[in-house]
């Protein structure tokens, strides 16, 4: 007997005696149906036993993941409530100190009163004085904002409690506002003891003004309870927040108000004593065959516009490089060789270039070696090579930028011609000019454009400053200019373009012996650098020299430029 729910009776007989008439059943043998109707208790009874069996697979499963309604609700939601951060116990003494953040002199004496007030708080209490109750480390990245954190928390032998502004925000909502205030809670328990909010801009961006703009609801949440328990911790709590961020230009004003983070700590890239002190930091951890102190101011000179992490990378590329070679100890060319490799990546072999092609790179470095050279106001050339590069490059120049911070218009100028000096080299020496030139067009243009618009130096249209169009903005909003004065603009950033290449090419008129040359030099060596250079460059004028003069002997190190001198 087989038993079964049918929806309605007719028409399931009548399909049946049909299949049984095409398969040719006879009568006796057909089956024989009956029809049972469920009374209403039946059907109550069955759909609540249904009901029963679901919710009892329901509660195993909520038991199996710990959220069985005991003590505080579901645990494992309480544990996404809890906010992940790092606890490091500063009384002990064991960590980052001020002595091991190299640099950083003016960032240091800015924090050191925190460290200070929560030594002793009673000093600052007593004259009625109200500690800023956060810092906000400002700078690019790589440069020691959380490591300067971490030495504030050290010295102050408080606890540390680190966590990333990322891990704030979730994709359910309220979870960020609930992580900080477990956060400042904890905080509260410890005091004294040090915030510290990493990237904090994934969660103090400025909130949407108008109702038709786009907004984050999560993002806006937790940065309202943030600013919340900022506002509600007294000078009794002795918490002190610490922030870091390389893009203060997207936090909300009520973020950095007095009262919040008061203190805005700049930590830009380190100068050349800095640089010499952090190189000095990193070599303390290398085998060297000479002393220290022989390295880092070389290596300081070599990498201006690097930052801390910068040179820890290239000791650490220097150390690589020698065990790599099979040497004992680090030697001066480990060093040039991890510079060359930050700089412009390392040497692929695999990619080989056509004697056409070579040719072509090799005058197109040559120039732009040889404008640097000649030119007063261009940084110094230390090595050109052409062979190619991971980076895509098929050749480099290395110069020696200096830091510098202020421009003339007569540098700004040069540079232009020093970057365009590969596109004139090819023009000349082929009379065709190729794609290399790509990335040298990209700065002139950059540069001519920047001294038009941003820094007022084109007469025509005087000392007037436009903000620099956001990359993948271009075009949204409304220009704070006309269109008229936008043409006047494209027609002296080409007129600037035009002068620049026009001088460069009569300084490689001038001196095409001496870029062909350094191009042969160049396509026999494939790499040259600063002292292999002063033959084929300064010869020549020396040769001159001592036919004008008279003189029987010429110098063999003929004088340099001052800046190359020095």
């Amino acid at each position: 007997m087989y038993r079964m729910q049918v929806a309605n009776i007719d028409k399931f007989e009548e399909k049946l005696r049909a299949a049984e008439d095409e398969l040719n059943i006879e009568g006796r043998d057909r089956i024989p149906v009956s029809y049972k109707r469920t009374g209403f208790f039946g059907n109550a009874l069955y759909a609540l036993g249904m009901t029963a069996v679901g919710l009892a697979i329901l509660w195993y499963v909520f038991r199996l993941t710990g959220m069985t309604g005991r003590e505080g609700g579901f645990s494992a939601f309480n544990q996404l409530r809890m906010a992940r951060f790092t606890i490091v116990d500063g009384r002990t003494g064991k960590g980052v100190s001020f002595k091991d953040v190299a640099g950083m002199h003016e960032a240091k004496l800015e924090v050191k009163e925190f460290v200070d007030y929560l030594k002793s708080p009673e000093r600052f209490l007593q004259l009625g004085a109200k500690v800023p109750k956060g810092a906000l480390l400002l700078g690019p990245p790589g440069c020691g904002k959380t490591l300067l954190a971490k030495a504030v928390a050290t010295e102050a032998q408080v606890p540390f409690l680190a966590m990333a502004g990322p891990e704030f925000v979730e994709v359910i909502g309220g979870l960020g506002a609930a992580r900080v205030r477990s956060l400042f809670k904890e905080a509260r328990a410890r005091a004294p003891c040090i915030v510290y909010i990493d990237e904090i801009d994934a969660v103090g961006k400025k909130r949407s003004t108008t109702m038709s703009g786009f907004s984050n609801t999560e993002e806006e949440q937790t940065l309202n309870q943030l600013l919340v328990e900022m506002d509600g911790m007294g000078t009794t709590d002795h918490v002190i927040v610490l922030a870091s961020t390389n893009r203060a230009d997207i936090l909300d004003n009520a973020l950095l108000r007095p009262g919040r983070l008061d203190r805005h700590v700049f930590i830009d890239l380190p100068t050349l004593q800095e640089r010499r002190e952090i190189f000095e930091q990193h070599l303390k951890s290398l085998k060297l065959t000479q002393a220290s102190s022989f390295y880092s101011q070389r290596l300081a000179e070599l990498t201006p516009g690097f930052s801390g992490a910068d040179i820890a990378n290239i000791c650490n590329e220097a150390a690589l490089h020698a065990a790599r070679e099979g040497h004992t100890s680090v030697h001066t060319f480990n060093f040039e060789y991890a510079v060359e490799r930050v700089i412009a990546g390392t040497a692929k072999k695999s990619k080989i270039l056509s004697k056409e092609e070579q040719k072509v790179v090799a005058f197109h470095e040559s120039g732009h070696a040889l404008v640097g050279w000649l030119l007063e106001h261009t940084e110094a050339v230390m090595k050109v090579s052409i062979a190619p590069r991971t980076n895509a490059a098929l050749g480099f120049a290395q110069m020696l930028p200096r830091d510098q911070y202020l421009f003339t218009k007569e540098q700004l100028f040069e540079r232009m011609c020093m970057a365009l000096g590969g596109r004139v080299s090819e023009a000349i020496s082929f009379n065709k000019v190729t794609t290399g030139a790509q990335d040298d067009l990209r700065k002139v243009t950059r540069i001519a454009y920047s001294m038009v618009k941003q820094f007022g130096m084109a007469s025509s249209i005087g000392p007037i400053s436009f903000p620099e169009a956001q990359e993948g903005l271009a075009g949204i909003g409304r220009r704070p200019f006309s269109q008229g004065l936008q043409q006047m603009m494209d027609h002296e950033a080409q007129l600037l373009v035009a002068k620049a290449y026009r001088h460069t090419e009569k300084v490689l008129q001038d001196n095409l012996d001496k870029l062909q040359a350094l191009a042969n030099a160049l396509l026999e060596k494939e790499v040259i650098n600063y002292e292999k250079m002063i033959a084929p460059l300064s010869w020549r004028d020396a040769e001159r020299e001592k036919q004008d003069t008279g003189e029987e002997e010429a110098p063999q190190q003929p004088p340099l430029r001052g800046e190359e001198q020095s």
